[in-house]
């Protein structure tokens, strides 16, 4: 892979990493090295376990390519929505562990995997393009609200609401976390278990469950593409 993601097979297990700087973000490079990852991953037939750096996760999409204009933009947003919907419905089980901080896009893709798993400490979690002044995209509503806790969908897109790593378990950001020393430890435990999975029935009934959000989530990075409406 890229320098900006890593890609490592060990006993069928395909550990992801994401390194681009200080924010880890998310740039047209970093999504087109995501891509060639899972790729790879298809290939391999290999459980996904992706994962950032030290203290971050991913602080969200690339601000400098974002900053462009509306266009370039909406180019970014819609590669984005695109990888988090591969993300969706992937064949194989594809678990995060987040080890850090994950904002925004970074945490549109939390919402997007089949397993997260986060680290203790002083990290935030969240969507706040509220309060930045970026008007919610369609496809970003729709995933929060597929995956988050009823009670935490408003307080999480309408509201920005930042939250601890506790508390984005008990909003749907996280299934679990962990000390940082057992991060990595615990999602290659996770990911041999998922190992036992029939892949085919994996597969199926994963986009058997997601139809309709799957089919919502076309619709709407199409509309994205036509009006993005980030500025606000």
């Amino acid at each position: 892979m890229s320098e900006l993601v890593t890609y490592e097979l060990n006993d069928g297990v395909a550990t992801v990493t994401i390194s681009n700087g200080k924010a880890n973000a998310l740039s047209h490079e970093v999504f087109e090295a995501l891509n060639g990852a899972l790729d790879r991953a298809e290939q391999d037939k290999a459980v996904v376990i992706l994962t950032g750096q030290a203290g971050i996760f991913s602080g969200g999409y690339d601000l400098k390519e974002m900053q462009k204009g509306p266009e370039a933009a909406t180019a970014l947003v819609t590669v984005g929505s695109t990888f988090t919907r591969r993300l969706a419905a992937f064949p194989l089980p594809v678990i995060a562990a987040c080890n850090g901080h994950a904002i925004a896009k970074g945490a549109f893709v939390l919402l997007s995997v089949d397993y997260r798993i986060g680290t203790e400490g002083p990290f935030k979690l969240g969507l706040n393009e509220v309060a930045i002044g970026m008007t919610m995209h369609h496809a970003g509503i729709e995933i929060a609200r597929h995956r988050l806790a009823p009670a935490h969908f408003y307080r999480s897109v309408v509201n920005a609401e930042i939250y601890s790593p506790e508390g984005a378990v008990a909003a749907g950001f996280l299934d679990e976390v962990v000390p940082a020393s057992d991060l990595m430890t615990r999602a290659n435990e996770l990911a041999q278990q998922f190992k036992q999975l029939n892949m085919r029935a994996h597969s199926e009934t994963k986009v058997k469950a997601k139809a309709e959000y799957l089919a919502l989530l076309d619709r709407c990075i199409e509309k994205d593409a036509e009006h993005l409406g980030l500025s606000g």
